[in-house]
């Protein structure tokens, strides 16, 4: 059976920075006429540059566009773009739907459907996962929550923009809930991943041909075998800050708690994330929490 198509409208984008940046390289490359906003203007330069149209504010490029996707940091810069005086409620039409990319936690999302909703705007709940280069070639992961018909109207757009769509039902908030459930387990991973390597080293062992063997073996990771290679060469150029999983491992923890569950080692990556912020790597991609790990079992040495 054939999906509706969806109208021929560009899709519009609001925050560019690297998984934004991404989508619109990844769009344009697919045909789509492409309008953003972003406050950082070598960002919007950068969007221009791939050739995407920017505009001066989020209710102008809702006022181009039916789908509209939402890729900023946190819950309060998605408040600010949805609601804010020239946010893109005072640029909303018939046609709109919003489609929130940001990880944020369930109760947020819930909020910002309930607030679009009392306005006509629909709310698809995709956060995304699998950095930058994976956006750019198509391959990062959408974990989609929305109504059928939302869906059925968009998800051609939706396939392009991911080859790892999961449609995780129609409850919004559920696509926020498996990005937290999956981002506790990057990071418990990741300092698992990091550890290890650490006590390699310490031991003596080449780190290099130990995470090989981790790679191959029982130990491997996705974020393990992403982060590491370029965490021994010393590169903590920012792909994914620090910063962002120690929000996220945060969020997870709120949300578990909240539903009256405490899991020991989300609780133990969050506090370990938590330290490597304060340590100051916050601002650098979150590979450096070998940096941290490194310390920590010299710290422990006997």
């Amino acid at each position: 059976m054939a999906h509706n198509a969806p109208p021929p409208w560009p899709i519009g984008v609001v925050g560019v920075g690297n998984m934004g940046a991404g989508m619109t390289q990844r769009l344009r490359a697919c045909g789509h006429a492409v309008v953003v906003h972003d406050v950082r203007r070598e960002a919007e330069a950068a969007a221009a540059a791939v050739g995407a149209t920017v505009l001066r504010d989020a209710a102008a490029v809702a006022s181009r566009c039916a789908l509209l996707i939402v890729a900023v940091v946190d819950a309060a810069q998605c408040d600010a773009v949805l609601f804010a005086p020239r946010g893109v409620v005072a640029g909303a039409h018939a046609e709109t739907a919003v489609m929130v990319c940001s990880t944020i936690g369930p109760d947020d999302v819930l909020s910002l459907a309930d607030r679009l909703g009392k306005r006509g705007v629909p709310l698809i709940d995709a956060p995304m996962s699998g950095g930058p280069a994976r956006a750019r070639d198509g391959t990062m992961s959408l974990m989609v929550a929305c109504a059928d018909a939302l869906f059925a109207r968009y998800q051609s757009v939706l396939r392009e923009l991911s080859s790892r769509l999961v449609r995780v039902g129609e409850r919004v908030g559920d696509g926020a809930r498996t990005k937290l459930v999956n981002n506790l387990l990057a990071a418990i991973n990741l300092v698992g991943a990091a550890e290890a390597t650490a006590l390699a080293e310490r031991l003596g062992l080449d780190a290099r041909r130990t995470l090989e063997v981790f790679e191959q073996s029982s130990a491997q990771s996705w974020i393990g075998s992403d982060r590491l290679p370029r965490a021994l060469k010393g590169d903590f150029e920012p792909r994914a800050h620090t910063r962002l999983l120690a929000k996220d491992t945060t969020l997870a923890i709120a949300m578990a708690s909240q539903a009256g569950l405490a899991p020991p080692l989300g609780a133990l990556a969050q506090e370990i994330f938590a330290r490597a912020c304060h340590d100051g790597l916050a601002d650098l991609d979150d590979a450096s929490l070998l940096t941290l790990m490194r310390q920590l079992v010299a710290e422990h040495a006997g």
